[in-house]
């Protein structure tokens, strides 16, 4: 599923289902960047070791209806407090084996300290509001991870 936007100020917001794989380069090419002069971006891991012990893999379960309007709301927030022009943000749900992409958020703003700013919220916020639970899968058990994200 992937949701489209735009506001007053052009700004654009994309919201994607990462489904099975996340690619940042084909989320990222769906950016209107027009009158920017930077993009940032953060793409989340799965490590392969977590406390000294070996990661099988990550489950992520989200509140599937919920997650796209939560990303949303958040893009549309650092849109409005940090004066970024897009957002694209993706996040995996499901089995996510170690290297793979989990999160993949990018700004495109006119000068980059905006785009620091807002890529880094995001990312804060994402983890912290978005409804989703991570399970980690080690070869020491299976470890639920506090809080959402």
């Amino acid at each position: 599923m992937q949701t489209r936007s735009q506001d007053d100020h052009m700004a654009q917001i994309i919201i994607e289902d990462a489904g099975d794989s996340l690619d940042p380069d084909l989320l990222r090419a769906k950016m209107d960047t027009i009158g920017c002069g930077s993009i940032v971006s953060f793409i989340g891991l799965t490590r392969g070791m977590e406390e000294g012990t070996e990661v099988i893999h990550l489950e992520f379960d989200a509140w599937i209806e919920q997650l796209p309007k939560v990303l949303h709301a958040l893009a549309s927030e650092a849109i409005d407090s940090h004066g970024v022009h897009c957002v694209a943000m993706s996040h995996r749900t499901g089995i996510v084996k170690p290297g793979e992409n989990i999160v993949c958020i990018h700004v495109a703003s006119p000068h980059r300290k905006e785009g620091f700013q807002a890529c880094e919220w995001l990312i804060d916020e994402l983890k912290s509001q978005a409804p989703l639970w991570k399970k980690e899968v080690r070869t020491d058990g299976a470890h639920w991870k506090e809080g959402l994200g």
